[in-house]
């Protein structure tokens, strides 16, 4: 009873504060109890997961609160920082510009190209093979 008790007290904190250790030290649990019954208790897993997303909507909710806030007093690195995050206009951008050449790769090209796209293991070869077929035949 007194672990189940314990446990309730903690998923309690970690809606306040979404931070293991301070939720351990606040109910005097250790971090290892903690990730063992994580670890070997679904219940207490699912519990600790949502317990957790609850804290950090919380604190996101604060700081929100606080950001309007500053806002409000006309703090320009606020007003910049809510502008650049929730607005597109205000976005860091990088334009990208090129001229299109229909120049068709070379042997050498496509096999750099192929053996680059195989290690980054974005398609395997015989896509790139189907794709080259494809191209040829249009």
């Amino acid at each position: 009873m007194k672990k189940n008790k314990s446990q309730e007290q903690f998923f309690e904190e970690l809606k306040k504060v979404p931070i293991v250790q301070v939720a351990c030290e606040k109910t005097n649990i250790s971090r290892n109890s903690v990730y063992r019954w994580k670890k070997d208790d679904k219940s207490f897993s699912a519990k600790m997961d949502k317990a957790m997303s609850e804290g950090v909507a919380f604190v996101n909710d604060m700081s929100e609160s606080q950001l309007l806030t500053m806002i409000k007093e006309k703090n320009w690195s606020a007003i910049s920082f809510w502008l650049k995050h929730r607005n597109d206009n205000y976005r860091d951008k990088i334009e990208i510009t090129t001229k299109e050449d229909k120049e068709e790769l070379t042997p050498s090209q496509a096999k750099i190209v192929k053996h680059a796209l195989k290690l980054a293991s974005i398609t395997k070869s015989k896509s790139i093979k189907n794709i080259n077929e494809k191209k040829n035949h249009d």
